[in-house]
Formats: structure tokens, C-alpha cells, sequence
């Protein structure tokens, strides 16, 4: 079951995606439901089986921003500029760093920049990351911080081809 704040942001994802997706010059993917088809037709190399994509396919049953999920973006932003951004200029921070995405809603919501990079790894090799989230223009100073500790800790491995 989807929380409001889920509700809403899938209904977003979906039109971000696809007005993305559409933009591309070469890609075969041009919408988030040719994207489920992808990853169903190359399950073992997406891992369907290990992750699924059950936000995806929610996201494509919706049906666009109505008065409802206008309602409950609305509600994010503002939750979004009074909680997150209120926080970040009272202290004056210049990125928020969590070591699970759970920061995700909040700054996309609010329409914040934000990066996830690799911060280890699951005894079963599944990586984990860490995510910094920053202000409206912070993306310059958010990709230096991610680049920084990406470099100090060295933990990405690439993926075996």
C-alpha cells in the first residue's frame, strides 16, 4: 500500500520520465512503460527477480496531476521548504548527507538537487549508497562533495561485464 506522499510522486515520476525519455535522441526506451517492457524482455540483467519494479508499474497505472495530487505535491513542497530548506539556511549546511535515500522525497518534492553515490556493500554484493541533497544552483558544490568522498573511501567497483 502507497502512502499520500508515494501517491504523489509516482504520478510525477511518470510524466518527468517520460518527457525525459521522449527528449532522447537514440534511446529504443521513449516512456516509462516501453522501460518495463525492457526490463522484462532483459529480466537477468536488470534483476527483476531481486528488486522487481513494482514502482514502476504503479507509476505507469497512473493517469497524470489531478486535484488530488496536486493537492499532496503541494503539501510536499511546502513541507519540503519548511523542513528541509529552513534547515539547510538556518545552519547554514551546504549539503545534507543521509546514508539511505530516505532524504529522496524530501528534496524532490521541493524540486532540490540531490546525488546518490556507492557506499558499500551488502554481504550478498548488493550496493547500498549514500545520498547528499543541497539547494536550488547547489549541484556544482553537491557533485564536488560526491566526487570527494567517492575518492577518500574508493568503494565503487565497477560492475563485471
Amino acid at each position: 500500500m502507497l502512502n499520500d506522499e508515494s501517491k504523489a510522486l509516482i504520478v510525477e515520476f511518470k510524466l518527468a520520465l517520460n518527457a525525459y525519455l521522449k527528449q532522447l535522441i537514440t534511446s529504443p526506451v521513449r516512456s516509462l512503460a516501453d522501460a518495463i517492457v525492457f526490463n522484462k524482455d532483459h529480466s537477468k540483467l536488470e534483476k527483476i527477480k531481486e528488486y522487481g519494479q513494482d514502482i514502476f508499474e504503479a507509476a505507469e497505472k497512473t493517469n497524470g496531476i489531478g486535484i488530488p495530487e496536486r493537492q499532496l505535491l503541494l503539501n510536499l513542497t511546502r513541507a519540503s521548504k519548511n523542513g528541509f530548506e529552513k534547515l539547510m539556511k538556518e545552519n547554514k549546511l551546504d549539503a545534507l548527507v543521509t546514508p539511505i535515500s530516505t532524504i529522496v522525497s524530501a528534496i524532490s518534492a521541493g524540486g532540490y538537487p540531490g546525488i546518490n553515490v556507492p557506499a558499500g556493500y551488502e554481504t550478498d554484493g548488493t550496493p547500498y549508497g549514500i545520498s547528499f541533497g543541497g539547494l536550488k544552483g547547489s549541484e556544482p558544490k553537491l557533485i564536488e562533495i560526491a566526487y570527494d568522498f567517492e575518492q577518500a573511501t574508493k568503494i565503487r567497483k565497477p560492475p563485471p561485464l
